[in-house]
């Protein structure tokens, strides 16, 4: 029975904390959050606005028996916050229209067409690398106005720069010196370890899902492949089919809260030691004082709690 009173936790890794606070989510409250979705132009990402408009299509996965008609494309960014030709911003931005139906979100998509999604986050991941110029790729989805997204037309985004954020150099740094000192990934030792407790989520032969110990959004969940890969692009047939089981699983708990989400694939290209994974974060909870003031995050849903959630 996890226990009502506050606790301190530190994130596996990384020099970052936060305190799950059970009993503060039965607090008085007078503001209602909402995820608000509200249309209020014809989505550009229709079929015939990318054809009319003549937008360059990178990569897709075509209707049997078609040419044009397709069930996934990825196409570049018209508004992107880094290009190619810029020394000043150097990378580059995709846009993923994950679905031709703009009234279907992620989790209403069938386990095929799902799967297309996410090979191709594997196939952009792949040619991006080749890239010398650059260093990150990172795959990601705003769903819901309070996770950032501007459109309501299903779709995630790539987003390649020459840049590595901190917070993964310092991971890096952690792991290596795991390595150095225990001979094993320090992902691996927590999937073996999470896989154990009450916050495993899901697991078959092939990928593991959990809510980390460390949680710091309400129903945050790490999924990860159980064989040590570095990146989506290096995962085999059964374990795309295997990470499409899950993630369909969680994004349909998901929508059953209404709940706006954030999810990230990151890639360092120059380190191929990196144990891949996807990370879902919901933005139910909005992050204020304490959390921008000190940096300490402040999670009124236990891990165990939401592990018992997805799990029902």
């Amino acid at each position: 029975m996890p226990s009502k009173k506050s606790e301190i936790r530190k994130s596996y890794l990384l020099n970052k904390y936060v305190v799950i606070t059970p009993g503060r989510a039965k607090r008085p409250k007078n503001v209602k959050e909402e995820t608000v979705e509200k249309k209020t132009f014809k989505s550009p990402f229709l079929p015939e606005n990318i054809t009319k408009n003549k937008v360059k299509i990178l990569d897709g996965f075509y209707k049997k028996g078609s040419k044009k008609d397709w069930d996934v494309i990825s196409i570049g960014n018209i508004f992107p916050a880094v290009s190619l030709d810029n020394k000043y911003a150097y990378g580059t931005q995709e846009v993923i229209i994950e679905t031709p139906d703009p009234t279907k979100e992620l989790a209403d998509l069938s386990d095929a067409h799902l799967e297309k999604v996410l090979q191709i986050y594997a196939n952009r991941t792949k040619e991006l690398a080749k890239k010398k110029k650059l260093d990150y790729i990172l795959c990601f989805k705003n769903q819901g106005s309070k996770a950032g997204a501007s459109l309501i037309h299903a779709h995630s985004q790539v987003f390649a720069t020459q840049i590595v954020p901190e917070d993964l150099k310092e991971e890096a740094i952690f792991a290596m010196e795991y390595v150095s000192t225990y001979k094993r990934c320090p992902y691996c030792d927590i999937i073996e370890e999470e896989l154990k407790s009450t916050r495993k989520v899901y697991e078959d032969k092939y990928i593991a899902a959990f809510t980390p110990f460390a949680s710091e959004y309400h129903y945050e969940v790490w999924i990860f492949p159980k064989r040590h890969v570095d990146n989506i692009s290096l995962l085999t047939k059964t374990e795309f089919k295997s990470l499409t089981k899950c993630l369909k699983m969680i994004l349909t708990k998901l929508q059953a809260l209404n709940l706006s989400f954030n999810y990230f694939l990151h890639n360092v290209i120059s380190n191929p030691n990196q144990h891949f994974y996807i990370k879902v974060q919901p933005r139910d909870s909005v992050w204020a004082g304490v959390e921008l003031g000190s940096g300490l995050v402040i999670n009124s849903i236990s891990p165990e709690i939401a592990a018992k959630y997805y799990k029902k």
